[in-house]
């Protein structure tokens, strides 16, 4: 597995290229944001790992323009900005994951077997997705509604897709944070109920009939009235 790892701190960047070397895993190293994307588009990786606060180009805005041209590519951000909002605007600029600094090795380790094991099971799970008038494309990363073509962040893409795997059954918040997320959020965080309401301003809002249901206290349903 090809690793890039974009971390201008160079005790951290070190230790997590020789702990992650250890595992077997081929790294790269950028020292700052704009070497960083030039790689990410000029080579193929399996992985990206980005921290957030870096020289020249911020990793968000890598992020943002490696997902631009890269739309399959898994991507960790790496930050000690832990907040709700900083973990809003990491997904939503189009990483798969996030984990705060300070963190256990072990624990990025784990993530980063989430990640590719997501990935190797994306191509056995393309077949198009269908309710109503909805369409979801999994292989093609396309949605639309009506023929009318949706735009959505890697994140809203990954919940949509998971909640028509589903449609017909209640999903918790659990569940979501479980499979859509991979990560450990606090439960009391309201970033299910904003990515809720994004996508139905964007599925729904618009259209006829609704599709998306909140079950108060249970969680939500995909489903055709």
């Amino acid at each position: 597995m090809k690793i890039l790892l974009v971390e201008d701190e160079p005790k951290v960047a070190a230790f997590l290229h020789q702990g992650l070397t250890e595992q077997q895993y081929a790294v790269d190293l950028a020292p700052d944001g704009l070497v960083g994307l030039r790689m990410a588009l000029a080579n193929s990786y399996d992985l990206l790992i980005l921290d957030t606060l870096l020289p020249s180009l911020s990793g968000l805005e890598v992020c943002r323009q490696v997902r631009a041209q890269n739309p399959a590519v898994p991507i960790l951000m790496l930050t000690a900005l832990g907040e709700t909002d900083d973990k809003i605007r990491g997904l939503d600029a189009g990483a798969d994951d996030y984990l705060v600094k300070p963190f256990a090795f072990q624990e990025l380790l784990a993530r980063i077997r989430a990640l590719a094991r997501r990935r190797q099971e994306g191509p056995a799970a393309g077949a198009v997705l269908r309710l109503a008038d909805l369409t979801l494309d999994p292989a093609r990363k396309l949605v639309q509604r009506a023929g009318q073509a949706i735009q959505l962040t890697a994140r809203e893409f990954a919940l949509l897709e998971y909640l028509l795997r589903n449609q017909g059954r209640v999903i918790s918040r659990v569940d979501i944070l479980e499979h859509v997320w991979e990560t450990s959020f606090d439960t009391g965080s309201n970033v299910i109920d904003v990515y809720i309401n994004f996508l139905r301003k964007k599925v729904d809002k618009d259209f006829s009939p609704k599709l998306i249901y909140t079950l108060v206290g249970m969680g939500y349903v995909m489903k055709e009235e």
